[in-house]
This record gives structure tokens, C-alpha cells and sequence, in this order.
């Protein structure tokens, strides 16, 4: 498995999904938010940023202007435009 395919089977890698969805900017900084163990997938404290996020999960974010809920609704396949990243999820209130 190279660097550029990170999907398996229906999932993708935390680090990646954050910067396809636009939640950071670079992926390097994803793997950094990642390795920080303040993001939840499922209620479940996550350090690696490896961890793989598939169609269904909830993510809990610490985010600069607080803490965001959300559900994947879609893994995207590049980094689009902020409309596609945002319609592959939805906030959880």
C-alpha cells in the first residue's frame, strides 16, 4: 500500500478525511490534530491519526471556535470545493 491509497474497504484514514472535508488545512496538520487524542470517532478517544473513518461515524472535534459533533455522510474521493467537503457530512446537535 502506497502513501496516496489510504482507503480500504468503505473507509478512510482520520488525517485525510479532516483535510478532503476541509476541517484542516494541510493533511500534516490533521495528523497533528489527530495525535493530540482529542478527537472522538464513536465516543471512542482517538491518538492516531491512521484511525479510519468510515460512512456512519460520529466525530467529536476540537475546533478553534469550539467543539463540533458530526456524522459522515460520504467519504469523499479529493478536496473539492467547501459545498462537496460539507455535504459529506452533517451536524450532530
Amino acid at each position: 500500500m502506497n502513501d496516496d491509497d489510504d482507503t480500504e474497504q468503505g473507509a478512510l484514514r482520520l488525517d485525510k478525511w479532516l483535510w478532503l472535508t476541509r476541517f484542516c488545512k494541510t493533511r500534516a496538520i490533521g495528523q497533528k490534530l489527530a495525535g493530540k487524542g482529542r478527537i472522538r470517532i464513536n465516543g471512542r478517544v482517538v491518538d492516531k491519526s491512521h484511525a479510519l473513518v468510515r460512512v456512519g461515524d460520529v466525530l467529536t472535534l476540537p475546533l478553534p471556535a469550539g467543539v463540533k459533533v458530526v456524522r459522515v455522510l460520504s467519504l469523499p474521493a479529493r478536496r473539492g470545493a467547501a459545498p462537496e467537503a460539507q455535504a459529506s457530512y452533517e451536524a450532530v446537535p
